[in-house]
């Protein structure tokens, strides 16, 4: 009789991987690019809402293309799908440019988005016509910010990148950024030092908020400080306000918890108001719809498993093995859902 208390001790209190499709769940960073359905048929069948979020970046389709495609899909599948818009940074130097920037801004909360986002292109890629680069606590910034506030939505802000990524090869945490800026260093700033530093990159980041006090922010890729909970629980107690997803980056933490992983899931439960799940998913056009339906359904099973169980795992991003966190069940409905619900409070009507 005392195992089968045991048991249903721990139902009570914790989820497991046969919890994964009952539960309601909401990817809130991800990436449509185009109007076929396969990601929202697979967010149906797992039991997701998403959020798919506008990027000013050169790679993706225009913006306005990417702001009809989320606008129509968040038409068909309001429960379902939300969005977050963007702004050009293009025209930075001309007269006009901040007040076409917020009629912009304008027009996308008309057409139903719920956040606005900046990318990191501000501050490590776009320059004005002197060629100065523009970093992100730019003074001309600040109407911008201050017009977000005004509309009373979140700012979604991936400024910065990885530590990574101004670390030699054969120091970075994760396999897929080790390959990465081993086939792309043109994008690796260990190897650009005329470029900010990456505290540069924190240090202009916060200056931002720190004239930006009462605005919302959500500091995308667990706030460009995933090497590190440390730093992110300072983080989070300089900014009040601030909140940060999980996208792109839980491997990062992942690697953490090898030599720590009490710390780890010591930050995930104190901080559990603070963080929303997400995975950075792109939707292009040119995908096999099998194998991307396959792969995002196997990333979220498989980062369910990390945060819901304690079992002993291996991931293609990190060489060692580790153990989940295996959070309570109150913390996995808050990182999981009702976070990305209070945050975004005009989505998914």
């Amino acid at each position: 009789m005392s195992d089968i208390v045991k048991i249903n001790d721990e139902h009570s209190k914790f989820y497991s991987t046969k919890d994964f499709d009952k539960i309601n769940k909401i990817d809130m960073h991800l990436h449509i690019n185009t109007s076929e359905l396969w990601l929202m048929e697979q967010a149906k069948k797992d039991k997701f809402k998403v959020l798919t979020i506008n990027v000013d970046y050169s790679d993706f389709p225009p913006v306005e293309e990417q702001l009809n495609i989320a606008a129509s899909l968040s038409k068909k599948y309001p429960d379902i799908l939300a969005f977050a818009s963007t702004f050009y940074m293009e025209g930075w130097d001309d007269p006009g440019w901040q007040k076409k920037s917020i009629k912009y801004i304008e027009q996308t909360i008309q057409m139903g988005a719920c956040a606005v986002k900046v990318w990191k292109n501000i501050g490590m890629d776009f320059r004005d016509n002197a060629g100065n680069l523009i970093m992100i606590d730019n003074p001309k910034l600040d109407s911008i910010f201050k017009y977000v506030k005004g509309l009373k939505v979140p700012l979604i802000g991936h400024l910065g990148e990885p530590k990574d990524c101004w670390l030699p090869t054969d120091k970075m945490i994760v396999n897929y950024l080790r390959d990465y800026f081993t086939q792309h260093p043109e994008y690796h700033m260990y190897a650009h030092p005329e470029l900010p530093s990456y505290e540069d990159q924190i240090t202009c980041r916060n200056t931002m908020l720190e004239k930006n006090m009462d605005i919302v922010f959500v500091g995308a890729h667990f706030a460009s400080l995933e090497w590190s909970v440390d730093r992110l629980a300072e983080f989070l107690e300089r900014f009040p306000l601030a909140v940060v997803d999980t996208a792109a980056r839980i491997g990062e933490i992942q690697y953490q918890t090898i030599n720590n992983r009490s710390k780890v899931r010591n930050f995930f439960v104190k901080y559990q108001d603070r963080i929303m799940y997400a995975t950075d998913t792109f939707q292009e056009p040119d995908m096999d719809q099998h194998i991307f339906k396959q792969d995002v359904h196997n990333k979220w099973i498989s980062d369910w498993q990390f945060f819901t169980t304690d079992d002993t795992m291996t991931v293609s991003d990190l060489d060692d093995s580790f153990e989940g966190l295996k959070l309570p069940k109150k913390v996995i409905d808050k990182i999981y859902k009702t976070n990305a619900e209070k945050i975004f409070i005009k989505a998914w009507k």
